[in-house]
């Protein structure tokens, strides 16, 4: 890699860990959170409303609250709502803590349906509770089993702002480590009975670490429609698709824009800036911090359809950042973007519109209002689009108003930058209309060329790793139709089954793990693969079973894949009740027996090998979980068994009313429903192996094939 493509990543890498994964707890006790230049500089500019200023100063001064958004796609979403109320915030509610009234989480006001919530408790006080240190478990466990995410509140607005919707294509152009394109796709599965919606999410980072930190992220959601990709945004390739039998562009119904920034919005939690930041941060970001920022914001309305929403978003407060990449962007454009008001899409949200006048401060604390007061010596640094526009007609048009910037003492939040735009026409260098798809019937993309010539991206040229760099190359091949290796008569498969859907990643010897991706993302895959560096696609559906193939089981149901493969399998289906749950993941391989007598002759009706155990709710009993269960599992001779991982399993417990979490020395786990410790310790022993058996599979299975993908 050479020394451009190095600083090129370091720069997109800048600003933006910092808040997208919000931590439990403040530290940095000894650290002095001062900062004269950052004082000088913002009071200077009057972004903060008169009067507010030292309000603003003692709002960055302290910790930022802890926030955690539910999963929205999931229709366990509710199921988990009422248990965080009902089993751990009413009780929250009631705790003191060396004489102190415990604040209990309260809800994001202006994030819909309560999903959204944010406490102030740290680690130090969680420790000192066994109720918060199990809630706190809680929290760990659903967070990795996917249910529950840590993300800092901001952060979680750009994807409510693009107003999601199934069908749409999604490209997430600086991505890594990846809460909002988990969020991007919940939308996408806003509706749980279509197991492949139309739209898709491409998420795309310059770093190829970062990309699989990207990977962990999207698996936890098991989505056939996410594509991880490693390219630098600002010269990010098009892509091409199969139209009615042509070759057709690929233009996105929606773009997340998320730049590296200077982020010092992010000094509540990163608090390293308070002793580093300086204009030249915004100014210069490694060079042509600004310039990298309107880069990757081109490339962005480039590859948008035509009636297409992109988000450009920041975690800094610098207008440099912030309104003049905008203010430049929109010169560019000639008309054919316009920011869109969302002054009422979030009700309760409180933020600061887009300022029209700002100006320029070097680090030594000299000021510039114009650029023609820039002397020549410092014209490498700062450039002409970092000042207002002097055109005041010009500068109307352009309503920056509608820009959203977020204060850190209007909502208890870390400061943030946030723009809609909306693409009315082809960029002035484009000669035909991508036209946005209508409905769910119509393409989203369409022939359109650009005149100017693209900068070439890695996956133009074949891909070769840095000397002495671990980095390996995911390659997803797509199953033949006439060699599929899953019996499709062995799970009685509808006719409407994607066939052509399934891919692997070896071309020879046995396939170790099967896997599904949407029919667009298939598209997409099949005429890219030089174009485009895939890290990661697809969810497993299957894994090899040796022991099956003497009765056409050679491949079990892999939980990660259930709820989109199960809607096609016809047969081997178990309907269970929630003690059949309760007896599925409390014992390791319980007897038919211990099955309640509906499910206890359905199994015997059935032969052995994998299985789905599905529970449908019952809207006349609301005290059991009103939502629909589904779990892999495997008949044997006289036994049954659940093949779900662990913190899946202790989700649905929790589900089911089984509170489930680990002593303080770490000993296994307990439950309330009084069972033995020695048992409890003997299922944590098999869950462990079992999960080890399957990590070592995965193992050899990348190993074989060149991969680095340790969740696949």
């Amino acid at each position: 890699m050479g020394k451009r493509s190095r600083q090129r990543q370091k720069n997109q890498n800048a600003g933006r860990d910092n808040r997208d994964t919000a931590g439990w707890g403040a530290g940095y006790a000894d650290i002095i959170k001062e900062n004269k230049l950052f004082e000088n500089y913002y009071k200077e500019l009057g972004l903060v409303p008169e009067g507010e200023f030292e309000q603003f100063m003692e709002a960055m001064r302290e910790p930022l609250p802890a926030t955690i958004r539910i999963t929205g796609y999931k229709s366990h979403a509710k199921e988990i709502l009422h248990c965080l109320k009902e089993k751990y915030f009413k009780d929250i509610q009631e705790l003191e803590i060396d004489g102190q009234k415990i604040e209990a989480p309260q809800p994001l006001s202006w994030y819909p349906d309560e999903q959204a919530w944010h406490t102030n408790m740290s680690r130090k006080i969680i420790r000192k509770s066994p109720l918060l240190e199990k809630f706190h478990q809680f929290l760990v466990s659903e967070t990795e089993s996917g249910n529950i995410s840590r993300q800092e509140a901001v952060s979680m607005i750009p994807p409510l702002l693009l107003k999601i919707e199934p069908h749409h294509k999604i490209l997430d152009m600086c991505a890594a480590p990846g809460s909002k394109t988990a969020q991007l796709i919940e939308m996408l599965h806003a509706d749980m009975d279509v197991p492949f919606p139309e739209g898709f999410v491409i998420a795309n980072d310059v770093d190829n670490k970062r990309c699989y930190l990207l990977v962990h992220q999207a698996k936890r959601l098991n989505s056939p429609c996410i594509m991880v990709v490693n390219h630098d945004a600002s010269c990010i390739p098009t892509l091409e698709i199969n139209s009615n039998g042509k070759k057709d562009v690929l233009f996105y119904d929606r773009i997340l824009c998320d730049v590296p920034c200077s982020g010092d919005g992010t000094m509540r939690k990163n608090i390293d800036v308070w002793k580093k930041w300086t204009t030249s941060n915004s100014l210069h970001l490694h060079g042509k911090g600004m310039e990298l920022q309107l880069r990757i914001a081109v490339r962005g309305v480039e590859q948008l359809a035509v009636g297409g929403r992109m988000v450009y978003s920041t975690c800094s407060l610098n207008p440099i950042e912030d309104e003049a990449v905008i203010a430049a962007l929109l010169e560019k454009s000639e008309g054919a973007l316009e920011l869109a008001d969302c002054s009422a899409d979030l009700p309760g949200l409180k933020w600061m519109p887009g300022v029209t006048s700002w100006k320029l401060m070097t680090k030594e604390g000299q000021w510039y209002t114009d650029w023609s007061e820039v002397p020549s010596s410092r014209h490498t640094q700062i450039r002409p689009t970092m000042f207002p526009q002097k055109d005041s007609e010009k500068l109307a048009s352009f309503h920056l108003e509608r820009c959203m910037r977020i204060l850190p003492h209007h909502q208890n939040t870390g400061g943030f930058f946030v723009a809609v735009l909306v693409k009315k026409a082809p960029m002035p260098w484009n000669k035909r209309y991508p036209k946005l798809r209508k409905d769910s019937k119509l393409s989203s993309s369409a022939a359109q060329t650009s005149s100017s010539k693209e900068a070439p991206s890695p996956g133009d040229t074949p891909h070769l790793p840095p000397e002495g760099s671990t980095e390996k190359v995911e390659r997803n091949m797509m199953m033949t139709p006439s060699s599929p290796p899953y019996s499709k008569s062995f799970y009685d498969l509808s006719p409407d089954f994607p066939k052509l859907n399934v891919l692997t990643r070896t071309h020879e010897g046995k396939k170790r793990n099967l896997y599904m991706v949407s029919k667009e993302l298939r598209n997409v895959l099949l005429n890219n693969s030089e174009r485009m560096k895939v890290i990661n696609t697809g969810v497993k559906v299957w894994s090899r079973n040796s022991e099956g193939e003497e009765f056409g089981c050679a491949f079990r149901l892999a939980q990660e894949g259930i709820y989109t493969l199960q809607p096609y399998i016809r047969s081997r289906i178990i309907r269970v009740s929630v003690e059949d749950i309760k007896v599925l993941l409390t014992q390791e391989n319980p007897y038919l027996s211990k099955l309640e007598d509906e499910a206890h002759a359905q199994a015997q009706k059935i032969g052995m090998g994998s299985i789905v155990l599905k529970y449908i709710p019952n809207p006349n009993n609301p005290g059991e979980p009103q939502c629909p269960i589904q779990l892999c599992g495997w008949r044997g001779k006289t036994s049954i068994r659940a093949f779900v991982p662990r913190n899946e399993r202790f989700h649905y417990l929790r589900m089911l009313g089984v509170e489930v979490f680990r002593d303080k020395q770490g000993l296994g786990q307990k439950r309330s429903d009084g069972e033995k410790d020695g048992k409890e310790e003997a299922e944590d022993a098999a869950e462990k192996d079992e999960e080890q058996e399957e990590e070592r599979a995965c193992e050899g299975d990348c190993n074989e094939k060149g991969l680095t993908d340790s969740t696949s």
